[in-house]
């Protein structure tokens, strides 16, 4: 058994419900239990995928225990042995894998070098019982940007969310329309127009990030300049949420704003979990 770990944005967490959800081969999903787990452990629920849950210095006994009880240990173990490389090789596309997810706060983007240490932190913490972990963030105003870099004294592998050039995605708004152009496009269209790129997560957080966070981004007296007067859908084929329609409406009327709609896609979201989750690359 491998063991995928997943570090990930809070405002990721529909795009790690999709992926997660559609995924029947997994041999054990287990989430973190932290302050942001209950409305995304809902989400998955209701998607019919019930994992187990536990602090995350209590994963590695998890793990310890799920493998002994079905004589399984870590692939990563397997493979230190030379004689067994090749073979680990053979099953690597077909051996049993466990994912640990780990969500983090979306709150976190109101201080970027708080973001940054938390984000690193909680890598290392993963890296003991983990193969290779996935970071479901993209660069973030440039906090994570050296993070590939900063890190590379790690045990296991790295991978990251990126678009079809091989870069990785500059921030969810890149995610959801697939790709960093065509965010750079959106804004080139609508350059003089001020414009609030609005996924579910979006619409749905924006008045909690002004209350807990003082986030300038959504600011009240900061959006009511009459600069900003477009918000934009994206809708990136996600299931249906009966909410975002609802939300962006109530957002566009409480800023006098616009609504525009944008398409988007999940290719960057589903190319890069399965990457992971085979281990397609030694490192990304």
């Amino acid at each position: 058994m491998s063991v995928l770990g997943i570090i990930a944005c809070g405002m990721l967490e529909d795009e790690l419900v999709h992926v997660l959800s559609k995924d029947r081969e997994l041999q054990q999903l287990i989430i973190v239990e932290n302050r942001e787990s209950s409305v995304f452990l809902r989400k998955l629920r209701l998607r019919n995928c019930n994992p187990r849950t536990a602090f995350l210095d209590r994963i590695p006994m998890l793990l310890k225990g799920y493998s002994s009880s079905g004589f399984r240990v870590p692939a990563r173990l397997i493979s230190s042995f030379p004689i067994l490389k090749k073979f680990c090789r053979k099953r690597k596309h077909s051996e049993e894998v466990s994912v640990v997810v780990n969500l983090l706060s979306l709150g976190l983007h109101a201080d970027l070098e708080i973001l940054k240490a938390e984000v690193y932190r909680n890598i290392r913490e993963m890296v003991s019982f983990s193969d290779r972990i996935l970071v479901f963030y993209g660069i973030c105003g440039h906090a994570l940007g050296k993070l590939e870099e900063d890190l590379a004294d790690l045990e296991c592998p790295l991978f990251f969310l990126k678009d079809q050039n091989g870069e990785t995605i500059e921030d969810c708004i890149s995610l959801a329309l697939g790709e960093n152009e065509a965010y750079a496009r959106a804004m080139a269209k609508f350059q003089g127009m001020g414009t609030i790129y609005l996924t579910p997560m979006w619409a749905s957080s924006w008045k909690k990030l002004e209350n807990e966070t003082g986030n300038r981004d959504f600011n009240k007296h900061y959006l009511k300049n009459p600069l900003y007067c477009l918000a934009a859908k994206i809708d990136s084929g996600l299931a249906d949420n009966p909410e975002f329609h609802a939300n962006v409406k109530e957002f566009a009327f409480t800023f006098d704003m616009k609504v525009v709609n944008l398409r988007g896609s999940l290719e960057i979201t589903e190319q890069s979990y399965m990457n992971a989750r085979n281990g397609a690359t030694e490192k990304q």
